[in-house]
């Protein structure tokens, strides 16, 4: 309910070090949920949050998480050295296995005449020395085993030779499986070898290069014996620490399954106790430093809600003095809150992604519900695309519970989720729409039958002749018989067929966007009136709200006029004489107008002038009234008007009688509901800035009725584009099915066109329904709500426990 100030002094807040507290938990909570997820084991979610734990709750939680981390990092800490000397003696086991079977290999002699043509010879052909002649020569020979990575075993061959002078002996084989590198803990394939050398020199230098390659070395038995009870004691210890190791994990798999239990309500309370804490900080002390203070917003009709909650929190903390409220009168705009449910918050979201609106604003988007879906549905507006999107939006409605689209962490799924409701509208318009362009994915649909008769053109005016001679044939609807009457709903199928349906289907839907468009705007400029009543600014009304509706309504509401005066007034007999409206509306502004062209009524030339001279006068009202009444309000009207209220001018003897007169609750009609600083209300008046503030509204205004009325033609614009692409792409995939038919035979072309026709459809959904939903935006932010939203407050983010996360998610681990 409540949101706090956060203009808070940083050396007031007290609750900074329980902050860090809880920053700790956090931290050893992070550490085990990704101990937890490593060990395969499912981390428990729930839908219904704990709630947050009290103080001494916090304190055992504290212990508790801190204990745990200490055991988990001991044992964990003693698996890892567990696991890595047995990962050694695997590896010394595995490296006495090869090296005994090199050293049982029969010498053989070769000669080392081949030694002199290579700079590097090989060493794997050199003579091996056996066990008889080790022993004869035991007082200057030396060994040293070990394991290398296979990748480095030719570079650490040829740096043997070379430092060495090709003195030691290298023997080397690839062990059979892959094992596990104790220190990375990656599966490597690994090379085992044996150097011998004779002399200490000789065998520091092999050292220090094993050293360099990363050689894990073992020691190497002087003789079978050594050999045998060597490899019987890694059996043993291998066996041991098997068995150390299984039971270290169990025990370690036991604490994370009973610590796994209990972690989503640790991570639950740990948030919210931060959070709480954090708005703690936010408040600051009395006098006495023994009492919180906090000043909030709060809507009025919480207020009671609020001081049960007060009593209640009194009471459950048993605190011996209750918690209390006082409501303070401050000059600061208040937050504007906008309550909203699933249904109309996708709404509210495109009206606050333009700006949230003041407090006491008007909202658009009560109207947003109707008017945007329906743009939308003008631009897309197709029967079986619109029933496509309408399907794909009410299974997004009907699992709105289901949990899988609840934590879905996909940023497009989640927007796509969030906007269900606005997308079942769009999809739902699109399909009133698509009736009526009779258009379903680019095909007409003849429900009720076409009112053309072409039989009755064969009766009595065309011969077998004009078929013959000509290419196009009209149908004249003045021959009786040829036209029934209108299609009883939407466009009459025939026009499908026709060849001037473009040019009828433009007519059509271009003055349907002139009218849609200046009745919208023509909305946007009466909504304003509610902004001027409520905020008690009476000279808006007749100063910016009256001219502004005349200027809109004596220019483009005239020409509204015309276009249905036109399709009243003349019909299918006298259409070939009716004049053209963009042609009259040209000549409007030609003084004295007329000319030779035929008029829509009589006396149509005196009206035009009237309404043209109406609008030319309200735009020095526009531009000079509001800044010469302000002026006329401070420098003498603001006397005149408090002694009309009855109050007298006093004397300005000191500050506190100057602002005690300058007050705004002093002046008549001021209100508290009147947020920020009223204009006229300043000591000093710059009246060109004011000026020039109305002279660029007023020049914005003028030309924005005569730019934003075009702009209103893109509905037009993107039906016909949306019709025509998806003609075209019918027809390839028409083509391209009579390919498949003709090459590749019948029982190929039924899967093929499937296959094109749901890839064209989607393309289409996603293509042309972003491209309408984009321009349907832009029509409401620029060419609607700019005529009365100025979008110029800051949203009521009251604290709430709704906004912490119930699910783990990355910031967890």
């Amino acid at each position: 309910l409540l949101q706090l100030n956060p203009n808070v002094s940083v050396f007031q807040r007290k609750y900074v070090n329980e902050v860090k507290k809880c920053e700790e938990m956090e931290r050893i909570l992070g550490y085990l949920v990704q101990e937890i997820k490593k060990a395969g084991i499912s981390l428990p979610e729930g839908d219904v949050a704990p709630p947050a734990p009290l103080m001494k709750h916090i304190l055992e939680i504290q212990e508790q998480l801190q204990k745990l981390e200490t055991e988990l990092r001991e044992v964990t800490k003693n698996k890892g050295k567990l696991r890595k000397n047995l990962l050694e003696l695997t590896e010394y086991k595995c490296m006495l296995k090869v090296t005994q079977s090199i050293v049982r290999k029969t010498p053989e002699y070769e000669s080392h005449l081949h030694a002199n043509y290579e700079e590097f010879p090989s060493v794997e052909n050199e003579p091996l020395v056996d066990y008889n002649c080790m022993h004869r020569l035991s007082a200057r020979l030396g060994f040293i085993s070990g394991l290398v990575h296979r990748s480095k075993i030719e570079a650490f061959e040829k740096t043997l030779w070379r430092v060495c002078k090709g003195y030691p002996f290298l023997t080397y084989a690839e062990l059979d499986e892959a094992l596990e590198d104790p220190d990375t803990g990656e599966t490597t394939k690994w090379v085992a070898f044996l150097v011998s050398y004779w002399g200490e020199q000789l065998g520091q230098k092999v050292k220090k290069i094993c050293d360099c390659y990363h050689c894990h070395v073992y020691p190497y038995p002087n003789n079978t014996e050594e050999r045998r009870a060597v490899v019987e004691g890694l059996n043993v210890r291998i066996q041991d620490l098997t068995t150390v190791l299984n039971k270290t994990e169990e025990y370690l798999q036991q604490v994370l399954c009973k610590a796994s239990e209990s972690i989503y309500t640790w991570v639950i309370q740990v948030k919210k106790m931060k959070a709480i804490y954090h708005v703690l900080n936010l408040c600051s002390f009395d006098v006495t430093k023994k009492c919180l203070i906090a000043e909030v917003w709060c809507p009025v009709a919480d207020l009671q809600g609020l001081r049960q909650a007060l009593e209640e929190g009194s009471r459950k903390s048993g605190a011996t003095i209750p918690s209390c409220m006082e409501t303070i009168r401050t000059t600061q705009p208040p937050p504007t809150l906008i309550r909203t449910n699933k249904f109309t918050s996708g709404f509210q979201n495109i009206v606050d992604a333009y700006g949230v609106g003041s407090y006491g604003e008007v909202n658009p988007a009560l109207y947003t519900i109707i008017t945007f879906p329906f743009f939308f549905a003008v631009m897309f507006g197709d029967l079986g695309h619109g029933l496509l999107m309408f399907l794909f939006a009410l299974l997004a409605v009907l699992y709105e519970n289901h949990p899988r689209l609840k934590r879905s962490q996909n940023e497009i799924m989640k927007m796509l989720f969030e906007g269900r409701y606005v997308i079942l509208l769009m999809g739902l318009f699109s399909i009133y729409t698509g009736l009526i362009y009779n258009d379903c994915f680019s095909k007409s649909i003849n429900i009720f039958g076409s009112g053309w008769n072409v039989s009755a053109m064969f009766e009595q005016v065309w011969r077998i002749e004009d078929l013959k001679s000509h290419r196009f044939l009209a149908l004249d609807p003045n021959i009786s018989g040829v036209y029934n009457g209108a299609y009883p709903f939407g466009i009459d199928p025939i026009w499908n067929l026709a060849s001037n349906r473009l040019t009828f289907l433009n007519s059509f839907k271009m003055k349907m966007s002139v009218i849609f468009g200046v009745a919208h705007m023509t909305f946007g400029v009466v909504l304003g009136l509610f902004n001027h009543l409520h905020f008690k600014k009476m000279y808006n009304i007749y100063l910016v709200f009256i001219p502004e509706l005349l200027f809109m309504m004596s220019i483009f509401g005239y020409l509204v006029f015309m276009i249905f005066f036109k399709w009243l007034a003349y019909s299918a007999e006298d259409s070939t004489s009716a004049p053209s409206i963009l042609i009259q509306f040209i000549n409007m502004f030609l003084f004295p107008g007329g000319g030779e062209t035929p008029a829509l009524y009589p006396g149509q030339v005196a009206l035009q002038q009237f309404l043209l001279s109406v609008a030319f006068l309200c735009v020095p009202v526009m531009l000079l009234g509001k800044p010469l009444y302000l002026y006329w309000l401070h420098s003498g009207g603001r006397g005149i008007r408090m002694c009309r209220s009855g109050y007298r001018p006093i004397r300005k003897e000191s500050e506190e009688e100057l602002s005690v007169l300058t007050c705004p609750d002093v002046e008549e009609g001021s209100s508290h509901a009147d947020s920020g600083p009223r204009e006229g209300d300043a000591e000093e008046l710059n009246f060109a800035d004011v000026f020039m503030n109305q002279a660029i509204h007023t020049i914005e205004y003028c030309l924005g009725c005569v730019s934003n009325t075009a702009s209103y033609l893109r509905l037009w614009a993107l039906s016909l584009a949306h019709a025509q692409l998806s003609e075209v792409l019918w027809q390839m995939v028409m083509r391209v099915g009579l390919r498949v038919d003709t090459t590749y035979g019948v029982f190929l072309l039924v899967p093929l066109l499937a296959f094109f026709a749901v890839l064209t459809v989607s393309i289409l959904l996603v293509m042309e329904g972003l491209s309408a939903f984009l321009h349907a935006i832009r029509l409401h932010w620029v060419e609607f709500q700019n005529k009365f939203y100025s979008g110029a407050g800051y949203k009521f983010t009251p604290f709430s426990f709704r906004h912490i996360s119930l699910h783990f998610n990355k910031d967890d681990v």
